[in-house]
């Protein structure tokens, strides 16, 4: 069955339900006054706000046919599924029931909507937000789905009443190719995710074909002086602007860094291409308090060390994190606490990012975070470790295996002249929190 309209299902079943975007999509479809039901491997704050507001979850450590609810007309499922349970996504695909994946969901959802696409290999989460929050501020009353939680409402999701989608679109899989944005938003093209593109020219290829998707009058919003983005740009048919070119002598953002910054300009590229009035925009993004995990002030140790948390999680996002904690914080110690993501990452990235911790004074390293990956033998923390080490010998390096472990020396080493920021895009926020006191791990 080939499933074109979102309207005619009423019983929807979502499989990850506790992902960043599904559970966005899950909340829409509640606004709309759809029965929701879902599951996932853990619990988590969105899965307890799904519940709140109607969502039926259960948490199984292995999914089963037999787990789908028999009323179900239609499976919205993450990708991820494909990889973690292959035999349950055979039998999931063979069901009579039909069954799309989160990438096809959203396209059905943005296709009657004027959709403001924001995508890059980095920045993407912030950029979202600053777009959002001069929306909602302008009484454009948009609807949005980022990939963290937007301070300004508490959620990663805000159900609006208008024409316009502000979306997050993340590249991996190539997943952004099921939309046609009015406005796109390319930040930036560095080389990452590894573990499925092939190389830089293979992620270009994939920002090529949705600059493409922009419509002859829409919008493409993007840095002229960026090698790898020209490009992918210089055939779109859409009209383009060089945020560069956006003044920005009024901003004063809440957190740091010359990559914020550009975010701000590239949202108000955004402003002004629907006429929203600049002053306004600045004044909107002067007050925009941010996204979880993107530089977030997590509080102080006991022993008065600032504690702050970032996802960085590859090289230019690492290096960005560390500059703007350094241009906050020019006279503190700066101890980076990095938790590598993915063995593939780890091992396709290593000298790009033994080489981003110039702005470091210590650096801590934690295991390798595998999430959707086996282990694999041949990278490890302790080899990153000896990598930075041949570019930073002046530094003081540590890799320490277990959290608690590094709680201990945390809290032993740091004092009230240093700045601790935890990096990393798996579960290294956990450590920010045990420093400062907040237990609930459960994000």
């Amino acid at each position: 069955m080939i499933v074109d309209n979102l309207n005619k299902f009423e019983n929807i079943h979502f499989i990850g339900i506790g992902g960043i975007g599904v559970s966005a999509i899950a909340r829409l479809l509640l606004a709309e006054g759809k029965a929701v039901s879902g599951s996932d491997v853990a619990d988590s704050k969105l899965i307890d706000e799904l519940r709140r507001i109607g969502a039926k979850v259960r948490i199984l450590n292995k999914q089963k046919i037999g787990d789908i609810p028999k009323n179900t007309d239609l499976i919205i499922y993450s990708t991820a599924i494909e990889v973690a349970a292959p035999k349950f996504f055979k039998a999931m695909k063979r069901l009579a029931t039909p069954s799309i994946s989160y990438a096809e969901a959203l396209s059905l959802i943005s296709a009657d909507k004027f959709t403001i696409a924001i995508s890059g290999t980095h920045g993407k989460t912030t950029t979202t937000g600053m777009v959002a929050k001069i929306l909602m501020d302008a009484d454009f009353d948009p609807t949005v789905i980022i990939g963290s939680i937007l301070k300004e409402v508490n959620s990663n999701f805000v159900a609006g009443k208008s024409k316009y989608l502000v979306v997050e679109m993340d590249e991996y899989q190539r997943k952004f190719l099921t939309i046609f944005p009015k406005i796109l938003i390319v930040n930036n093209i560095d080389e990452d995710h590894l573990d499925y593109f092939k190389n830089l020219a293979d992620i270009q290829d994939a920002f090529t074909k949705f600059a493409a998707r922009v419509p002859k009058d829409g919008v493409i919003i993007t840095d002229f002086e960026h090698p790898n983005v020209v490009p992918v740009v210089r055939a779109a048919r859409a009209i383009m602007i060089d945020y560069n070119s956006v003044p920005i002598d009024n901003l004063r953002l809440k957190f740091p860094g010359e990559h914020n910054r550009q975010n701000a300009r590239a949202a108000l590229a955004v402003a002004g291409a629907l006429g929203i009035n600049f002053q306004k925009a600045i004044l909107s993004l002067n007050s925009f308090s941010g996204t979880w995990r993107r530089f977030e002030h997590k509080g102080k140790t006991q022993k008065g060390a600032l504690v702050y948390d970032d996802y960085a999680h590859n090289p230019q996002k690492i290096q960005a994190a560390l500059a703007g904690a350094r241009e906050f914080f020019p006279k503190k110690r700066l101890i980076a606490v990095f938790q590598p993501h993915l063995y593939s990452r780890t091992r396709t990235l290593l000298k790009p990012l033994s080489n981003s911790f110039a702005d470091a004074d210590m650096v801590v390293l934690s295991p390798i975070f595998s999430a959707r990956e086996a282990p694999d033998p041949k990278i490890s923390s302790e080899i990153l470790l000896k990598e930075i080490l041949k570019n930073y010998k002046d530094k003081i390096l540590r890799h320490i295996a277990k959290f608690e472990d590094i709680t201990d020396f945390l809290n032993t080493e740091g004092g009230a002249g240093d700045v601790i920021l935890t990096i990393g895009a798996g579960d290294i926020y956990k450590i920010a929190e045990d420093l400062v006191g907040e237990k609930n791990h459960d994000k």
